[in-house]
């Protein structure tokens, strides 16, 4: 071959190799797929290994709580080892048979620091199992959408607070299932906030949310214990504010090693924005164990591991005080237990373990609560919650504390003014939205008012005390507790619900 032509063959070579790079690149840009980063390390990283791991946590799993509409999930994200037992527990509660439109994973961002979230939308995420599905159009629409959201790649590259996740979802469904893999780095409430409000519209049955998340990280086993009850109950409260105040209180404590409370905090704080207003949704905590629970781990430097779902009660579905009644003998004993709680915890901040096995089925029937002190007459602490995810009698014990200390109108309640207080206790039935005030009947029904972030609330007994008109319930409703304005309840959403009442002055007569 003459030179030139060997030189034009040379270039037409190089010039196609070029080319083919360029539109493999191309081909990459448009789909490249997540490899599985931590495979072989925090989970087998063989196929027939890592199915025969999930079979033995799933038959060793908390059994379901046959919760209907589960929604979403809390997770940890350790090695297999160690919290897969409790993820196992966490994914029980689902049933296999559902099938869930769009899957969103929220895990940490461990290695790479931003304000925001990144969601991978690049590919699929490929592990030992197989390969999932990404909503990639979905992703695509919430990225342009919000400019918190990204597409950062190297927020997954090595990532594994969603990678691990997945191995439960494909064992439980199989490969039919979609996900929305993100991953959030935020340093402020208002990214939380910003983050939920984005992801509201998909925050329904038809969706499910896993929520990855490991709790207290490195401090003594009797430490963890504490610090991880705390934070789950404050989990429990369904109160943004109040989980915030429980993760400072547990920094403020300066116990030895404690690195965090909360790893997946920003995914959780979401979490928690999403279901603040959603008095139809249960929170159900399903089991707990830290590292030093299992025999490769050691009492010292533990991490804590909770297994919570997140249910939607079927409005169709009968309701779990409907017909709840209440003997004098419990409201005795409930009464006695608040005040005993209260006297105990001013005085030295103990909380005696109680003999569950005393208590009538009734008590231990989940309900949400109020709490009610007065002191010569006067309003000194009330505080509740209407969640359905607990005993009563745990309610009551939990709201006795809080009113006495945690109501931010009052100063906490000292260890002399105990036996000058008058208790009440206030036992809700389940929450129903009206389209007419003129379902309300007054002195029988409590309000509820929400729009956006504001919500507010009076009990049914308010009406009677204040005698005040529906619509002078509804006004302070509104001004006082929701900070909507007078007529702010007109373009809000407005519940009913009815509570069963009882204090000690009642009893004594």
């Amino acid at each position: 071959m003459p030179p030139r032509t060997r030189l034009h063959a040379q270039r037409l070579c190089i010039g196609s190799s070029v080319l083919l790079l360029l539109l493999l690149a191309l081909a990459e840009s448009f789909s490249q797929d997540r490899q599985p980063a931590v495979a072989g390390q925090f989970y087998p990283g063989g196929a027939t290994e890592l199915r025969s791991m999930l079979k033995e946590l799933f038959a060793q799993a908390a059994p379901s709580k046959n919760l209907s509409n589960v929604v979403a999930l809390i997770s940890p994200h350790a090695g297999y080892v160690f919290s897969g037992g409790v993820a196992a527990s966490a994914f029980n509660q689902i049933d296999p048979s559902d099938r869930y439109d769009n899957i969103f994973i929220l895990g940490p961002s461990h290695r790479v620091g931003f304000e925001g979230a990144s969601i991978y939308s690049l590919g699929d995420f490929i592990t030992p199992l197989g390969t999932v599905k990404v909503n990639r159009k979905l992703a695509e629409a919430l990225i342009q959408k919000h400019k918190f959201f990204s597409s950062r790649r190297d927020a997954h590259q090595n990532e594994h607070s969603v990678e691990v996740q997945i191995p439960f979802l494909q064992y439980r469904f199989g490969e039919d299932i979609t996900i929305v893999p993100i991953v959030v780095s935020a340093n402020s409430e208002r990214t939380c906030r910003d983050l939920a409000e984005a992801l509201r519209p998909y925050f329904t049955p038809t969706n499910l949310f896993v929520i990855s998340t490991d709790f207290s990280h490195y401090p003594a086993y009797d430490d963890a214990l504490k610090v991880d009850q705390a934070t789950a109950e404050a989990i429990m409260s369904r109160s943004p504010d109040n989980l915030l105040k429980v993760m400072a209180a547990n920094e403020r404590r300066r116990i030895a090693n404690l690195a965090t409370s909360l790893c997946g905090w920003p995914c959780v704080l979401t979490l928690m924005y999403l279901v603040q207003d959603m008095p139809q949704a249960d929170i159900t905590p399903i089991q707990y164990r830290n590292s030093g629970d299992f025999p490769y781990g050691q009492k010292q430097g533990v991490v804590g591991y909770h297994a919570i779902a997140v249910s939607v009660k079927d409005a169709k579905g009968k309701e779990k005080t409907e017909g709840f009644n209440l003997r004098d003998r419990d409201k005795r004993e409930l009464l006695q237990l608040a005040r005993h709680t209260i006297d105990d915890y001013v005085r030295s901040r103990t909380v005696d373990a109680l003999n569950v096995a005393k208590f009538s089925k009734e008590l231990q029937t989940c309900c949400g609560a109020f709490v009610t002190l007065r002191k010569h007459g006067e309003l000194r602490g009330c505080i509740g919650r209407f969640d359905a995810s607990e005993p009563l009698y745990k309610v009551v014990q939990q709201m006795s504390i809080a009113a006495a200390t945690q109501d931010y109108r009052f100063p906490p309640v000292g260890p002399g003014e105990v036996s000058q207080l008058e208790i009440e206790i206030s036992v809700l039935t389940p929450m129903r939205r009206i389209t007419s005030i003129a379902e309300i009947e007054l002195g029988k029904h409590g309000i509820y008012i929400r729009k956006g972030d504001r919500t507010g609330t009076f009990l049914p007994q308010v009406a009677i005390e204040t005698g005040w008109s529906k619509e002078e319930f509804l006004g302070h409703c509104a001004q006082d507790k929701a900070g909507l304005g007078w007529d702010g309840w007109k373009d809000a959403e407005v519940y009913v619900y009815e509570a069963r009442v009882f204090s000690e002055r009642e009893l004594r007569q």
